[in-house]
């Protein structure tokens, strides 16, 4: 499973194209699909992403869903419609769509997000506003999170 980690900005070129970081790619190097999945978020005014391993499992998970049922619908339309598989030249760029671009409000540049298992892409500037109100709930709530057992185990 690749693990993403680290905020990166990097600069979007007059055709859509940016730089997907190095650490990103390596973590997904040993997967078949040379490339990332992104979709429109249905939470915040940023860009999902991921690899395929992480998109298998969500697809696992929407199998959970009673076949037809609302839920499934909706997850379906949300998630794997929206979402794009783009590979990477062999500059380790993608060239993100136009209204995935309009989506997350971006412009020249965009911030790669690390979190963990998934990563997201936003505006900068928005993400900065963004990342001062989590520190401020997490200041405080002061959230904790339980270890699992080396090897998964819950």
């Amino acid at each position: 499973m690749a693990l993403f980690l680290s905020t990166f900005v990097n600069k979007v070129d007059k055709k859509g194209r940016v730089s997907v970081p190095a650490t990103f790619r390596a973590a997904l190097s040993p997967q078949a699909f040379q490339g990332i999945v992104l979709y429109r978020s249905f939470t915040a005014p940023c860009i999902e992403g991921c690899g395929m391993d992480f998109m298998e499992r969500l697809s696992d998970g929407a199998q959970t869903f009673d076949a037809f049922s609302a839920e499934q619908e909706n997850i379906s339309a949300l998630i794997f419609a929206d979402a794009r598989q783009l590979p990477w030249d062999p500059e380790g760029r993608i060239v993100l769509p136009e209204d995935i671009l309009a989506h997350a409000a971006v412009a020249e540049s965009v911030a790669f997000v690390g979190k963990g298992q998934t990563f997201q892409i936003w505006e900068p500037a928005a993400y900065k506003v963004v990342e001062a109100e989590i520190r401020a709930r997490a200041l405080q709530s002061r959230p904790t999170l339980p270890l699992r057992p080396k090897g998964g185990a819950p």
